[in-house]
């Protein structure tokens, strides 16, 4: 295990949802802009998690959960709302950067 990247991954998780707290009037990305924001964020959280020495399967399954709660946190948020195709642009980003991870080696 690297903690450094660990924790580079702990402080990517918390900006994320740091940035999701925000109302829907201070955010707010057009189609398709929006997703690709999505995609290479967590394409950053799972290549975190990844260099930070979890296999694929666990860095891939946190980066997805952490989407879906990140959704549903979202939820809760003034002009925010939870979307599925924002989950799967996070699952997305996240399945891309652990396939470029491993294509790396």
């Amino acid at each position: 295990m690297n903690r450094f990247f660990l924790l580079l991954a702990l402080a990517w998780a918390a900006l994320i949802f740091a940035a999701s707290s925000q109302p829907g009037s201070s955010v707010g990305l057009p189609p398709p802009w929006d997703k690709l924001a999505h995609l290479i964020t967590y394409a950053v959280l799972a290549g975190l998690l990844r260099a930070g020495g979890l296999a694929p399967a666990p860095a891939l399954a946190t980066a997805a959960l952490y989407g879906l709660s990140d959704e549903w946190h979202q939820s809760f948020v003034p002009g925010r709302d939870a979307s599925l195709a924002d989950w799967a642009a996070d699952v997305s980003g996240a399945v891309l950067a652990l396939w470029l991870f491993h294509r790396k080696k």
